[in-house]
């Protein structure tokens, strides 16, 4: 919020909070998701231009790719 406040523009994320650096260590992990990013962006108002549908339907297959872990 503070750096959208502050007037940054780009922001990135990961489907599920999944990825990242392979060399951080275990007490480093874990990401933004941009499921959480894209709800409190709309939540206050700030146009995306997102195709809703493909986004619903890359989070189902992360779903389905990371359901092991």
């Amino acid at each position: 919020e503070a750096a959208l406040q502050a007037g940054c523009k780009r922001f990135d994320g990961a489907i599920k909070g999944w990825g990242g650096c392979p060399m951080a260590t275990d007490k480093l992990t874990g990401n933004m998701p941009t499921e959480m990013m894209i709800g409190h962006l709309q939540h206050t108002g700030v146009e995306l231009g997102l195709n809703d549908d493909a986004f619903r339907a890359s989070v189902q297959l992360a779903d389905s790719l990371f359901a092991a872990h």
